[in-house]
């Protein structure tokens, strides 16, 4: 006859077996996070040697019009970014048309003016002329400026590379004039207008300057 285990036994030797385990457990995990325990640094990261890090409160210098970048611009750099197009597009004079059209005497001319092209519908749609401005916002982002384009190029960000590119086309059958830098903003109030004054003369002095590099027509 197998002897009786009591109630007592039973819980015994689930204590053994359940609550003691769990007990020791609690307690490891309690000790690990005691020797392990890491506070929030005050500061995130680890500094770089030669990297100045930008402050919270200073956002990155906003663009500026894309005039201020052609009085930099340099159309051999720009040849060189219009690799980059050269699988779609080229800018020869006479120059067939690829799976884009071809750039020849595109800068001033109209939106779309290829007549031996088949542009998408919102390019067609869109009206205006490439000026500036207008070429800058359509290599910054096609999609952004004809929603529903074909031009699957995920455009330029930098303004710089923009200003290079544009000059190289305008080389390029173009008619466009360099226009003058943008004016400097005004002054904030208060502020030293004998600095301002000062400035006024070298922005002057700049516009010859930059109309002597404009390109001839061609």
């Amino acid at each position: 006859m197998a002897p009786r285990i009591t109630i007592g036994e039973v819980l015994r030797r689930f204590a053994l077996m359940v609550v003691l385990p769990g007990i020791v457990l609690l307690g490891s995990t309690l000790v690990v996070h005691e020797i392990y325990k890491a506070e929030r640094p005050e500061t995130m990261g680890y500094p770089i040697p030669g990297v100045q890090e930008e402050s919270e409160g200073t956002a990155a210098a906003a663009e500026q019009p894309i005039a201020h970048y052609l009085q930099s611009a340099d159309a051999t750099r720009g040849a060189a970014v219009f690799r980059k197009c050269q699988a779609c597009h080229n800018a020869d004079n006479g120059g067939a048309n690829g799976l884009g059209p071809n750039l020849w005497g595109t800068a001033g001319n109209r939106v779309a003016h290829r007549a031996d092209y088949s542009y998408s519908e919102p390019l067609r749609g869109h009206g205006g002329t490439w000026d500036w401005d207008t070429l800058s916002a359509w290599l910054h982002s096609p999609r952004t400026f004809a929603p529903g384009t074909k031009m699957t190029f995920a455009g330029l960000s930098d303004p710089q590379e923009r200003a290079d590119v544009l000059l190289f086309l305008n080389q390029h059958g173009g008619t466009l004039t360099i226009p003058p830098p943008p004016a400097e903003a005004a002054p904030p109030a208060g502020g030293n207008a004998a600095e301002a004054n000062e400035a006024a003369p070298a922005a002057n002095t700049a516009a010859p300057a930059a109309n002597a590099a404009a390109p001839a027509g061609h």
